[in-house]
């Protein structure tokens, strides 16, 4: 068996995310979307009117980034920018009835696009991997590893809940 190399693991995890972002990519661009606006869109759906403010930090980015994706799925009629009632210096974001219509589009490419990268994939791999990748992610942001709860998992595999152990 070949010796397994650090840096080489590190080339196939960022290959590999590398490889589902353009892939889901391609999937969004034939409904219309470019890259991270679908991000934007699932967000505002579970939680409409938010402000960028409130977007940027519940998706890790920037604000600019997130007043150019706001502004450009306003421009294609999927959001809608209001004032803030409590803050005149503020306005809430929310999804139309354009843009609800099209997040089951969305949610198919990811769906597909998840189907593809798991294909061949069973529970039990699934599961080590979000386990794997968990940790990676902790360990690069400096917090505790999530924890799985096996109990929480549906027929398919899809759900799976995390408690995330204390530092102390």
């Amino acid at each position: 068996m070949a010796k397994v190399r650090r840096k080489d693991v590190m080339s196939s995890l960022q290959a590999a995310a590398r490889l589902s972002r353009t892939t889901l990519a391609a999937r969004l661009l034939a409904h219309g979307f470019y890259a991270g606006q679908e991000q934007v869109m699932l967000l505002l759906e579970a939680e409409d009117g938010l402000t960028p403010g409130q977007i940027a930090t519940r998706l890790g980015v920037r604000p600019p980034t997130v007043t150019k994706t706001v502004n450009r799925l306003q421009a294609q009629g999927y959001v809608d920018k209001r004032g803030s009632e409590r803050d005149a210096r503020q306005a809430n974001i929310f999804l139309t009835e354009t843009g609800r219509g099209a997040i089951r589009g969305i949610e198919r490419a990811v769906r597909k696009t998840d189907r593809l990268a798991f294909d061949g994939f069973d529970k039990k791999e699934r599961r080590l991997l979000f386990s794997l990748l968990g940790r990676i992610e902790a360990n690069l942001n400096g917090t505790p590893a999530p924890q799985i709860d096996d109990d929480d998992d549906d027929a398919t595999g899809n759900e799976v809940r995390l408690e995330v152990a204390s530092a102390e």
